[in-house]
């Protein structure tokens, strides 16, 4: 679990907050005779950054298909705000405030950057306006003054600002995931769930998003959580507040980057007992 970024002790961390956006109790998800996930919880309180993590085949993607509406628990309980929102589609969800992204970009390529964040913005705020924009091309640029300084705040946010009119195609993949990212926060979230948004990008790439990620969550106005499921461990240990770690479906441990760190419980999943004991007597020897 060797560092990919500068994050980490220099990363300030988000105040401490008692109010939980999203909490998720006792979850169990079968498939067949495939436990998925077994009485698995977690919690996101406000304005913090938390990170869920395991290795492949931990139940990781299944966890947030349940989170977001895509599937349904055997067991347990979701709740967005203190609302139960177990049985609640994704659309219902999305309404009370929580917005996700996928692994791979679903974007629009022959619109632009703005274009994107528009229509999020407006799907969420002046969906009465959809048809009339579908039909009469020129409403598209009819913008009010509460989406236009929504969508430019974004941007700005983003660094998107000088790639406003760009169509989405002719961008690399990491300011793609920006966009993504841009257009769930148009609109205005109060739980952001983030599906490996590393994937595929270099180190620079990546140092570039966590930075964001992060000034989107600890300095700008805006009032909003993320949760992030993401293989690159290192970044999610220098960007998280908490981590939820995941083996074979279960929870195995829960806690601050520090906690999760020094756990042999995390490592194990990841490095094997053998490779732990080993540690360990070395650790002693020295």
């Amino acid at each position: 679990m060797s560092s990919t970024t500068s994050l980490g002790s220099e990363q300030p961390r988000a105040a401490d907050s008692t109010s939980v956006v999203l909490a998720a109790s006792g979850i169990t998800k079968r498939f067949g005779g495939l436990v998925a996930l077994s009485d698995v919880g977690l919690e996101v309180t406000e304005r913090t950054i938390v990170g869920l993590v395991g290795p492949n085949g931990a139940g990781k993607s299944t966890l947030f298909a349940v989170l977001s509406g895509l599937l349904k628990p055997d067991a347990g309980h979701v709740e967005l705000k203190g609302d139960d929102v177990t049985s609640a589609s994704p659309q219902s969800r999305a309404r009370r405030g929580l917005a996700r992204t996928f692994q791979q970009p679903e974007l629009f390529l022959s619109m632009t950057v703005r274009e994107h964040l528009v229509l999020a913005y407006r799907m969420r705020f002046e969906r009465r306006r959809l048809w009339r924009d579908m039909f009469d091309p020129r409403a598209t640029f009819r913008q009010g003054p509460g989406e236009n300084d929504a969508v430019d705040a974004i941007m700005e946010d983003l660094a998107l600002t000088r790639l406003a009119h760009v169509s989405v195609g002719a961008l690399p993949l990491g300011t793609s995931r920006l966009v993504e990212v841009g257009r769930a926060l148009a609109t205005e979230p109060s739980i952001l769930l983030l599906d490996e948004p590393l994937s595929g990008l270099d180190v620079h790439e990546s140092e570039n998003l966590a930075l964001t990620l992060s000034r989107v969550v600890r300095e700008s106005e805006r009032s909003v959580s993320l949760l992030m499921v993401e293989h690159d461990v290192a970044t999610v240990l220098a960007l998280s507040d908490r981590i939820f770690v995941l083996d074979f479906g279960e929870l195995i441990a829960s806690g601050s980057p520090d906690e999760i760190r020094n756990s042999d419980a995390v490592k194990a999943a990841y490095l094997g007992n053998d490779e732990v004991e080993a540690e360990a007597e070395l650790e002693e020897d020295a």
